[in-house]
């Protein structure tokens, strides 16, 4: 059955409105890269919550704030709250990223919903597939438990 062009336009009006409350202003947005790209240029705090090898081996988002969120048994590190909380204000705009988007998805919700975060933003895909495309990192050691980038 086709539909006429007042339906497709309804149907057109509640796809775009869906979207854009769907993926537009909520406490947590997924992103894609170029977004990722412009909020890195314009200053947006960016929280890498990767353990210190993984920054090591992979370099970090120049400029990005590093604390590590979870333990290799995926429990929350006791410093991580501390240290995100005076680092970013539950109205500030945040970028989390990690290894592949999964760890920071998980945090991100529980931020907004439990801590009432309300402009984080996920890098979808996380760090890897940012460097596959050429995406820009400095290489980062750490010493002592220091990162030094």
């Amino acid at each position: 059955m086709l539909l006429g062009a007042a339906a497709l336009f309804g149907l057109l009006v509640v796809a775009v409105f869906w979207l854009s409350t769907s993926l537009g202003d909520g406490p947590v947005r997924e992103i894609g890269y170029g977004e990722f790209a412009s909020l890195v240029e314009s200053g947006v705090t960016v929280v890498d919550i990767r353990e210190p090898w993984e920054w090591e081996q992979t370099g970090v988002i120049e400029g990005s704030h590093l604390i590590t969120a979870f333990d290799a048994q995926g429990r929350l590190q006791p410093d991580f709250l501390p240290r995100f909380t005076t680092l970013v204000q539950p109205d500030d705009e945040v970028v989390l990223i990690c290894r592949t988007g999964n760890r920071t998805s998980f945090l991100a919700s529980a931020l907004s919903e439990q801590m009432e975060y309300t402009r984080i933003r996920n890098v979808t895909h996380g760090i890897l597939p940012w460097i596959q495309m050429g995406g820009p990192v400095v290489a980062c050691r750490v010493n002592d438990g220091i990162p030094v980038c």
